[in-house]
């Protein structure tokens, strides 16, 4: 039975491909004693950082055809295969509906927006504070008026009336694509949620995507909880992808199905083929769960060893080539103690 279908709704709330268990109010309650005696390190005792981006880089074409900038959480620059896209950007200091409080961001934006190369495209996977900043997007649609956006279905909405004109706008429901300078963009589904308030939960779609160039392909996993849908989407790519982003942070038991961590992450790449390369994301940026703020990259970085799995994790704001099948340990959230 595949799971990969456009999205279903009951009324005006979106459906998960199967069923899952997001947690209300009994979840805080059952959480906010964990938060109050929990010892783990959640934030780095000082701040991390800098990390500058050398924006000059970018004018050169990487030559391997494929370049990724990661920024933090799940925000990444790709270059791939002549086309640049941003991924869930998020510039703000707090992951956060507030200015004042909230997770706050570890170490600073690695390069201005203002210093941004042009961008052909920005993907938003679904509108989570985290992945969609108010902030960032007021300052993108009038720095790179080029950029086309590409969302999952009804996020417009909030571009809108952060500034993006509508008609550079791409809403897509799970299995649709877009196309771009020779790119193209698929939604699938993934097992999570959306919402910016209490009362919007689901109102709007949660995707993954592959971004699929003339010559390389990539997987960008975005929220997930674990599920067969994994599987079955690389199965629609003969030969897998060159990257495999998925999430390792923000996992809990009190939310198992709609994050991965790192376990289950490594269950999912294997579940794809195991194919190129696995970057870690979602992590090292905001304290999201109880976890210590390593422990995703610590945990993954020992399952990586024991099962044989090529890591690619490269450090903020760097500019990094995806070179073949050569796995890349930077270790900076290891030296930054």
């Amino acid at each position: 039975m595949t799971l990969l279908q456009r999205a279903k709704k009951a009324g005006k709330a979106y459906l998960n491909p199967m069923p899952t268990t997001v947690g209300g109010f009994s979840t805080v309650f059952k959480v906010l004693p964990q938060y109050v005696f929990n010892r783990e390190e959640t934030e780095p005792k000082q701040p991390l950082g800098p990390f500058p981006t050398d924006v000059s880089l970018y004018a050169t074409p990487p030559a391997s055809g494929l370049r990724v900038t990661w920024f933090g959480h799940s925000s990444s620059l790709v270059e791939i295969d002549g086309v640049r896209i941003l991924i869930d950007p998020v510039w703000e200091q707090r992951a956060s509906p507030f200015r004042w409080m909230g997770p706050k961001r570890f170490f600073a934006p690695t390069l201005a927006l203002e210093a941004m190369p042009p961008l052909d495209a920005v993907i938003i996977s679904h509108d989570h504070y985290d992945h969609l900043g108010a902030s960032t997007v007021r300052q993108l649609a009038r720095l790179q008026p080029q950029a086309r956006w590409v969302t999952s279905l009804g996020v417009g909405r909030w571009l809108r009336e952060f500034g993006v004109a509508a008609e550079r706008i791409t809403e897509l429901d799970w299995t649709q694509s877009a196309e771009l300078a020779g790119l193209k963009i698929t939604a699938w589904p993934s097992r999570h949620f959306s919402g910016r308030g209490i009362s919007d939960r689901f109102t709007t779609l949660w995707s993954s995507f592959v971004l699929e160039g003339l010559q390389h392909r990539i997987y960008y996993g975005a929220d997930s909880g674990p599920w067969d849908g994994f599987a079955q989407i690389a199965a629609q790519y003969q030969g897998g992808f060159d990257l495999t982003m998925l999430e390792i942070g923000a996992s809990s038991p009190f939310w198992p199905d709609i994050h991965l961590g790192p376990d289950n992450a490594v269950k999912a790449y294997q579940a794809m083929g195991a194919t190129g390369l696995l970057m870690p994301v979602h992590w090292g940026l905001f304290s999201l769960a109880l976890h210590g703020w390593r422990q995703p990259m610590e945990r993954i970085s020992e399952l990586a060893n024991e099962r044989g799995v090529r890591l690619w994790s490269p450090r903020p704001g760097e500019p990094t080539e995806v070179i073949g099948q050569e796995a890349l340990w930077s270790s900076w959230w290891h030296r930054e103690r």
